[in-house]
């Protein structure tokens, strides 16, 4: 049977927007899609949480619409049913199937109570203690006393970002299979510190830069990109700290409180997070075999009455999911972008590392220097995300904006990493360097399959992506991917729960899993790892 994600989201959510409420979030039972008891419910969750910093909430008076109507009614149903095919590949037992069987899964979204969880390594338990807590509300709590902004109690912190800071304080041996970096044996770090010698010898190389990037680094960029699918003018390159400052800087030139976003779900965490802190309202749309299920997205939008400011994907495996919009798809996404004037955010940090397939066009390229497409770009997944260095490609005459807009931010983009950068393209390593991390990256993927195989043969599905670091499981047994994490830490392996990549909270019988970031040998070790804390939280 195939894995979905589209599959395990709960009915009653389809076409319900999630806001950054602020003073009025509630989260508790937002989760679990269920009638009009249960909204009622969030919504007096809701007065009792006010000034507590709540999460995002579903608002009561559109997931009430959604469920009247016959035409609603339609769209819901399609909406449960939407997701035709798994992500690319998609195994169960570590064989094909049919797509046919896809919508077989029942595991469902509901939150269950695994109860206390015994004979676990004691020392390793009391180190993970919380953990699954921490990882699963990322939200600020605001000392009292001071005068904050009313944003501030809405502020969505990073699931992802968080398991970095707990895995450290960790004593015990850990696979980590959560973070989803390149190993440390993948970043060029010789040639990067040879670089280092005479790119930084000198006084210049530690001054202020231009906000929209080092001259050298331009060019070097625009060299480099020459003959891709991102092929592309200076006027149109605005160098970044990374791609996230590229969504954060989309977000504060685009994005009003209240303005409907759409994500995928599941989706990026940082990349919701960063439209929800600036008040955004999020429509999650399900991703199948071929990413984004863009008929869902035009059903949805229609349910909810109003047409997106802004629609982001990450067309090219995904994260978390691994899957590719399909081409047909990326034609039909700009086409209902320009008939509702919504910009399209084209995240793609991982299409440079495709190590199986034909490469696609990407929304970007099929835009044709359409303004509504705003492309990210980072160096973080090809080269080093310490470095923090990435890009946006825009219309030119979004760039004095865009300049504006990052100089209030942080002037410029560090000039010693942009400097490393420049020397690093310029000398040709980057060629080099990504055909050994794309075989490197298929070997290691191969790996983590075998290894599911093994041990998940029966009890999970997973996906089969051509390219990227992720892989997404589903598991099949009843038991809750969040409440697992800390039985799973205390046995010694690391992973992010499917509930990180929805902001309602669905996917909790899911998990991502990093092959890039761990060789073959702790990859297996990692995923028998896994498969006993399964068989522990089961027992519970």
């Amino acid at each position: 049977m195939p894995t979905t994600p589209a599959a395990n989201q709960p009915p009653g959510n389809s076409a319900e927007p999630t806001r950054l409420a602020g003073t009025q979030g509630a989260r508790a039972d937002q989760a679990q899609g269920v009638g009009g008891d249960a909204t009622r419910e969030a919504e007096r969750g809701a007065a009792q949480e006010a000034g507590a910093g709540a999460a995002p909430r579903v608002r009561a008076e559109e997931a009430q619409s959604t469920r009247s109507g016959a035409a609603q009614d339609g769209r819901a149903d399609e909406a449960r049913d939407v997701g035709a095919g798994a992500p690319p590949g998609a195994h169960a037992s570590g064989t094909r199937d049919a797509r046919a069987n896809q919508l077989q899964s029942t595991t469902g979204d509901a939150v269950r109570d695994a109860g206390p969880v015994a004979d676990v390594r004691s020392a390793a338990a009391g180190r993970a203690s919380g953990a699954a807590r921490l990882l699963s509300s990322p939200r600020v709590t605001l000392p009292p006393g001071l005068p904050y902004a009313e944003r501030a109690a809405g502020l969505v912190g990073s699931v992802i970002d968080s398991s970095t800071s707990l895995l450290q304080k960790q004593e015990h041996d850990i696979v980590r299979l959560a973070m989803g970096s390149p190993a440390a044996e993948a970043v060029p770090t010789a040639i990067l510190a040879g670089i280092a010698e005479s790119a930084l010898a000198l006084p210049d190389a530690y001054d202020y830069a231009a906000t929209e990037g080092d001259p050298p680094l331009h060019a070097a960029l625009l060299d480099v990109l020459r003959g891709t699918t991102d092929e592309t003018t200076a006027d149109r390159l605005t160098i970044t700290a990374g791609g996230m400052q590229g969504l954060d800087l989309f977000c504060k030139i685009f994005v009003d409180p209240g303005d409907l976003v759409v994500v995928e779900s599941p989706t990026y965490t940082n990349g919701s997070a960063t439209a929800l802190s600036y008040g955004a309202e999020l429509l999650e749309v399900p991703v199948d075999d071929d990413g984004m299920d863009v008929g869902a997205l035009e059903d949805l939008v229609a349910a909810t009455g109003r047409t997106p400011k802004a629609i982001y994907t990450i067309p090219t495996f995904q994260n978390p999911s691994g899957a590719t919009l399909s081409l047909p798809r990326r034609h039909r996404l700009l086409e209902l972008a320009r008939a509702w004037g919504s910009m399209v955010i084209d995240d793609d940090p991982y299409g440079l590392l495709r190590f199986a397939g034909s490469p696609l066009p990407t929304i970007r390229e099929l835009a044709a220097g359409d303004p509504l497409v705003f492309a990210v770009r980072t160096f973080s997944k090809i080269v080093a995300p310490g470095l923090r260095v990435g890009w946006v490609d825009t219309a030119p005459e979004l760039q004095p904006l865009l300049i504006s807009a990052k100089q209030a931010m942080d002037t410029c983009t560090n000039l010693p990493a942009q400097r490393l950068l420049t020397m690093f393209l310029t000398g040709g390593h980057l060629t080099d360097h990504l055909v050994t991390q794309r075989a490197e990256y298929k070997r290691r993927k191969e790996a983590m399959h075998a290894a599911l195989t093994e041990h998940f043969g029966g009890i999970a599905r997973w996906t089969d992506p051509d390219g990227g670091f992720f892989l997404w499981v589903t598991l099949e047994n009843g038991v809750d991917a969040t409440d697992l994490f800390e039985v799973a830490l205390a046995e010694g392996v690391a992973y992010i729960p499917g509930s990180a990549f929805s902001p309602s909270g669905r996917f909790r019988d899911a998990l991502r899993l990093c092959f890039a970031s761990t060789p073959p040998d702790r990859i297996h070790e990692g995923v028998a790892r896994l498969r006993r804390a399964v068989d522990l939280q089961a027992k519970n």
